[in-house]
This record gives structure tokens, C-alpha cells and sequence, in this order.
């Protein structure tokens, strides 16, 4: 059976992920994600009202026009889990595909959302729910299975499609978590089984984003503990304290919203986004919420919250706020910038419970959120956070489980994918003989 693997995005950079996979006649996508820096740059671009070649000329989301090389059909498009580096260009490009997606229960949720927001486009595809440890018939002769992992957002899933000639995992985005907060720690057992059962691994695509970092990622039990410690130093204090981390990080969200109640604050969370995540968590039943727990995302609720949060005493208050990577329109920052009727003065708290993403356009945007924040005197508290990506050791660890046969290095630019391509050197790959560093908008032919 021929396998080709398209790399289609997120092999030039960080965002807009897209890869195909050809088994015979068959064809299955995994990802179809936007590239957040490319709509920053430009000011007031509304997404949902683009036309998609418009998009793929900004760089926003992946040029899928290669597809046409691949000779078979699409059977599913696969989002491993639901951040918009993977999910952002359904909407956009889904509709071109007469296939249903796939996802786990949470990431078809907020599928869902994303094309009821569409405005281009009539999107129709099935929405297919599979949870982790489940598996799809692929045409006859391929079979796709859930592989649940650990990252920093609910439901996340490696996708492993079985081949005649062997397993391809798709690897991306994940931590070698086996104590979380919310769901369970990832499958190593069934990795090791997959690396064994058959003709082992044909091909393992790696997320690099940390492979040049000694050790191992903590778990977020220890960000949990951090940010415990972070929360119970400031307890006395009796002004303003301010928490801003992702939005879709539902297990650090959930530990604010308890750490709050432990030093005395009413937690309330306050953003467009801040309120579309932790809403669909809850309604879904991922997690549990106090009752009295507030979700504000509307402009005019927010400032209302704020004008009562002014009256009431903002030593009474833990607002959680969207606006961690210093977004202009977000929150924090429009708290930064006094266009909010919530008022900072000195020695007030600001805690970031994420850390800025390696990247241009958020690096310039984050430090100016905090320039305009401490000129009104706030204390800012940096990095409480863990990764969701793995470290060295785990890199080491998931070459071992699976003894991939090939490797395809993604999720940065060249210069990125250098550090995971010298760890597999060290494991014995070659680089152009089992190592494939590629481009966005290649082909690579594994099985002719």
C-alpha cells in the first residue's frame, strides 16, 4: 500500500496545523488550525467574514491546495483537540471535503461554535464524536484510533491511524502528565502496545516546541501547587488581585476559581473566550463550578461587573480575565490601558498563570500589556505555569514507547525543529534517511 504524508501547515511555524495522510485510496486529515499572529498583526480582521484565500494569503490559516496531489479521498478531518492552532480553519476550509470530523466530545463542542460564528462559508460536514481509546474504520483497510494525552486543554487526543504497513501517530501537542487536575493521565501503556503490535510504527510526527529544554515537563499538580503558594502569599492583602491565564486551560481556571474561595475572593470570570470555555467544560461535565460563580463575555456585562466589583471593594473580588499574551482587545489589556470601569493602584496584583508564546507579534504585545499595568502601579507575578509540551526526557520517553520506523520533526520553524532533530541523531535516525524535516506544502512518499 502507497503512504504519502502531506505537510500542509505548522512546518514552517507555531499555528495553523495541517497534515494528510494518503493509505491506498484513502486519505484522513489531521488538524485544520489558525495562525493567531498572522489576524494580530492585522487590526480589526474579523475571520469568520474572510474568504478563505484571502486567509491563506495573510499566512492565516494553511494553504490546502496541495491536496490536490494526493490522489484519494478525504474520509475524516481529525482536530486533536480543541485550540485554535488546530481548530481555528475549519470553518474555512472543512466545507471542500466530503468527509465528516472526528474529534472527542469537547473539541466537536467548540467545532461547533466556531462554524455556527462562520459567516463565508456553509459548512456541513458530519461533527463525529470518538472519545479516547476508541477506534474508526478508514476505508476497508485502515483503522483510526484515540489515543488520550495530556496537554494544557481537556479531551486531547493523539490520533494514530493503523496501516497495512504500519501505524503513523500523530503526536502533536501534548505532556507527559500522569498526575492531572482534570481527566486522566496519558495512555502510556497503549503507546508501548502500538510500538509493538504488527509492523510497529511506520512514522511518528513530533511536536518540537520544547525539545531543546532539559528534564521533563512538570505536571500540572505542580502548577496547581505553585499557584496555591502564589495565591496564599497575598492573602492579606486588601486591595485589587487580578488572574489572567488561556482561556481554554480549563484545569488552571478551575484551580483560581478554588483558590479564590480559599483566601476569601469571589472568583468571577470575565471575556468573550474566558466564558466560552469554562461554559461548554461545564455543560459538558468536565468540571464542577460553584453555583454562584460568574461568566461574563459580553462588553456590557463585563463593565457592569466591573462598576460592582468597584462599589462592593476589590479586596472582595478575584476577576479572571482573558488577556494572558497582552491581545489588544482582551481584558487585562484594556484594563492596562484605563478603558475599563475597573480602577488599579499601587501595589494591586496581577498574576499571569501562563507564559508568553515564543513568538514575535505576542512577545511585543505582552510586554506592552505590562509597561501599561505597572505605570498604574500594579505588581505583576509572572509565570505560573507548566508547559503542555514535552521536555527532553519525554521526547526520549515516546521514541523509546513507539520505535518509529520515520520521523517528520512540526510545530516550529527550521531553526525550532533543530534541537528534536539532534536528540533522534542521538537515537540512532539519520537525517533524510529516517528523519524528514520538510516544509509547508510537501509531499513525502514513505511506502511507494
Amino acid at each position: 500500500m502507497e503512504i504519502e504524508i502531506a505537510t500542509i501547515g505548522g512546518y514552517e511555524e507555531v499555528g495553523r496545523q495541517m497534515t494528510a495522510i494518503r493509505a491506498g485510496e484513502d486519505v484522513v486529515i489531521f488538524d485544520m488550525g489558525l495562525n493567531l499572529s498572522q489576524v494580530l498583526i492585522h487590526d480589526n480582521v474579523e475571520t469568520e467574514k474572510m474568504h478563505s484565500l484571502d486567509l491563506i494569503d495573510m499566512g492565516a490559516i494553511p494553504d490546502d491546495r496541495v491536496m490536490s496531489d494526493l490522489e484519494g479521498d478525504v474520509k475524516a478531518i481529525v482536530p486533536t483537540h480543541g485550540h485554535l492552532d488546530h481548530i481555528g480553519a475549519i470553518s474555512k476550509l472543512a466545507h471542500r471535503y466530503n468527509a465528516p470530523v472526528v474529534a472527542t466530545p469537547f473539541t466537536i463542542e467548540l467545532v461547533k461554535q466556531q462554524l455556527q460564528d462562520e459567516n463565508k462559508f456553509n459548512v456541513e460536514n458530519d461533527l463525529v464524536k470518538m472519545s479516547a481509546g476508541e477506534t474508526m474504520d478508514i476505508g476497508g483497510k485502515c483503522e483510526l484510533e484515540f489515543v488520550n494525552v495530556t496537554h494544557s486543554i481537556i479531551d486531547a487526543i493523539n490520533p494514530v491511524l493503523h496501516t497495512p504497513e504500519g501505524a503513523i501517530v500523530y503526536g502533536l501537542d501534548k505532556r507527559m502528565d500522569h498526575t492531572p487536575v482534570i481527566g486522566d493521565p496519558i495512555d502510556m501503556k497503549r503507546f508501548r502496545e502500538i510500538g509493538r503490535e504488527g509492523n510497529g510504527v511506520l512514522c511518528y510526527i513530533e511536536d518540537c516546541t520544547n525539545a531543546g529544554r532539559k528534564g521533563r515537563t512538570p505536571s500540572e499538580s505542580v502548577a496547581r501547587r505553585h499557584l496555591k503558594d502564589v495565591m496564599t502569599s497575598i492573602e492579606d492583602y486588601d486591595g485589587g488581585i487580578v488572574a489572567t491565564t488561556f482561556s481554554s486551560h480549563i484545569a488552571r481556571v478551575k484551580s483560581l476559581v478554588e483558590f479564590a474561595e480559599d483566601i476569601g475572593r469571589e472568583p468571577v470570570l470575565l471575556g468573550r473566550s474566558m466564558e466560552k470555555y469554562s461554559g461548554t467544560a461545564e455543560r459538558l461535565d468536565f468540571v464542577e463550578f460553584p453555583d454562584y460563580l460568574g461568566m461574563y463575555g459580553h462588553r456590557k456585562s463585563v463593565d457592569r461587573t466591573f462598576k460592582r466589583i468597584m462599589k462592593e471593594g476589590k479586596e472582595n473580588f478575584l476577576p479572571v480575565v482573558t488577556g494572558h499574551q497582552g491581545e489588544p482587545r482582551a481584558m487585562l489589556t484594556r484594563m492596562g490601558r484605563g478603558e475599563t470601569p475597573y480602577e488599579l493602584d499601587d501595589g494591586d496584583k496581577v498574576l499571569f498563570s501562563a507564559r508568553v508564546i515564543p513568538e514575535p507579534t505576542n512577545e511585543g504585545q505582552r510586554y506592552q500589556s505590562e509597561r501599561l499595568l505597572k505605570m498604574q502601579g500594579a505588581r505583576i507575578y509572572d509565570d505560573i505555569h507548566v508547559s503542555g509540551h514535552l521536555r527532553e526526557e519525554g521526547h526520549y520517553t515516546m521514541l523509546d514507547a513507539l520505535q518509529p520506523q520515520h520521523i517528520i520533526p512540526a510545530h516550529q520553524n527550521l531553526k525550532g525543529l533543530a534541537p528534536y532533530v539532534d536528540l533522534c541523531r542521538g537515537q540512532g535516525y539519520e537525517l533524510g534517511r529516517d528523519i524528514h524535516t520538510t516544509q509547508n506544502g510537501n509531499i513525502i512518499q514513505l511506502v511507494e
